[in-house]
């Protein structure tokens, strides 16, 4: 959506959708506001509860039933397995998505690691699709006044349109982009030290993989290390994403700085931030 300073000011029930690459603070944001009638919809904690739940589960337990022990109980139906997925801590989407790479070294193998992205890009398609929904259920069931929508720092990534579409229907979409060059080091550093799972567009995957490969004198996917092909190709990847958000929020919303959100404090600082921003660029 986009507004005139009024019409901001006079929306009732406001509906922010929060663009951006992990790490620049869409999820601070987001729980700051939970204590100011907002409600937080994860996409993550959304993909991971509803549209990965059972696959995440049949992974476990694939892994389980090579235990002795615990085949036995599974088979007799003796105990069940269950995902604790949090807002704050998506541990088990993490552990389903994996790293790809040698499966001694905790890799996964080249084919199912692609199914498994092409699983998780149609769940965040499928959680993204859900907000209108859930923008209603914020407001009719739970009695919310607004509504703030965190979504993957991989939403650029999945080259559908009509999400995209939705979203700016619905919601407004802020980018927090990245300017400062230091803070930008400081981001991906600390992505590179602990290197975790990753969304990719197969395109880029493949093109980079076989860099990777050249440059690492390898010939397969399987003899990669997988911590640190995940800190090579992270910069990349990071850099790869910057003109998709721009492309996003130019015609369909606002952009502002991390260096801005570092500064808010509660949702005061929050609407006037937003307000701040629909002046500038109006």
């Amino acid at each position: 959506m986009k507004f005139t300073i009024d019409e901001f000011r006079a929306w009732k029930h406001k509906k922010v959708t929060l663009l951006g690459m992990s790490g620049v603070g869409k999820t601070y944001l987001s729980s700051l506001l939970c204590g100011h009638h907002w409600f937080h919809y994860s996409g993550d904690y959304r993909i991971g509860t509803r549209y990965l739940d059972e696959p995440i589960l049949d992974l476990i337990k694939q892994q389980a039933m090579q235990v002795p022990f615990l085949r036995d109980l599974l088979r007799r139906d003796w105990i069940y397995i269950r995902n604790n997925i949090k807002v704050n801590d998506l541990g088990p989407v993490l552990s389903f998505v994996g790293k790809l790479g040698d499966p001694a070294r905790g890799g996964v193998p080249l084919d199912e690691f692609t199914r498994r992205q092409s699983q998780y890009r149609k769940a965040e398609i499928a959680a993204m699709n859900d907000v209108p929904e859930f923008i209603r259920k914020a407001q009719e069931i739970y009695g919310y006044d607004h509504f703030v929508n965190d979504v993957g720092g991989s939403l650029c990534e999945l080259d559908e349109p009509n999400v995209i579409d939705l979203l700016a229907k619905h919601t407004l979409i802020l980018y927090i982009k990245v300017t400062d060059e230091d803070e930008e080091q400081k981001l991906i550093e600390r992505a590179q030290s602990d290197p975790k799972p990753l969304y990719y567009r197969q395109a880029f995957l493949r093109e980079q993989l076989d860099i990777y490969l050249r440059e690492q004198d390898l010939h397969y996917a399987a003899e990669l290390d997988p911590d640190e092909f995940t800190r090579w190709v992270f910069p990349r990847l990071f850099h790869s994403r910057v003109p998709r958000y721009e492309a996003i929020a130019g015609p369909h919303g606002y952009t502002v700085t991390s260096q801005e959100v570092t500064g808010i404090r509660d949702e005061t600082d929050f609407l006037d931030l937003l307000e701040k921003v629909i002046l500038r660029t109006s």
